[in-house]
């Protein structure tokens, strides 16, 4: 028991809650641990997609949700709106995409309608995704809510270059 007390109480782990609501009124919530890091300057991809801004994910069992806010040099505050998964030319604004488990059969969308709001608070972010998107079997549109709280920006990369 002595181990319980090391470390630091006040750094929450990064985590995400996640709700998604599958035509007429189904939904599956699920949490994850979160995490976070800023996109490598690698070469290719060309436009605002060459692999700027910050990857923010949180999976486990089989859900997940991944969101690639493209934001230039920095990560500023505010809204972001979202992007076609295949947009290689915006400079600012969002791709998200989900992936859920029904029983043993995965389920997933990338959402093309709403946004992605970003708050700064100290060293800490704060990121909510809205929005909504076709998957393929639902009888009409499925729709995603996700928070992603304590997430902190290290000095490690990720790729998030853009392939066909």
């Amino acid at each position: 028991m002595a181990g319980t007390a090391c470390g630091n109480s006040s750094q929450r782990p990064a985590w995400l809650r996640a709700q998604v609501t599958r035509p007429p009124r189904d939904t599956v919530p699920f949490d994850t641990p979160a995490s976070a890091g800023r996109c490598g300057r690698g070469s290719g991809g060309g436009g605002g997609g060459g692999g700027r801004g910050v990857l923010i994910r949180g999976t486990q069992g089989g859900n997940g949700v991944l969101v690639w806010l493209r934001s230039g040099d920095s990560l500023a505050p505010g809204d972001f709106p979202l992007l076609e998964r295949a947009d290689t030319v915006a400079a600012r604004g969002a791709v998200v995409a989900v992936r859920y488990m029904l029983g043993d059969v995965a389920h997933g969308f990338w959402a093309d309608s709403g946004a992605v709001s970003v708050d700064r608070r100290a060293d800490r972010l704060t990121i909510t995704a809205r929005g909504s998107g076709l998957e393929l079997g639902a009888a009409g549109r499925t729709s995603l809510v996700a928070s992603f709280a304590s997430i902190t920006l290290g000095s490690d990369t990720v790729s998030c270059q853009v392939r066909p």
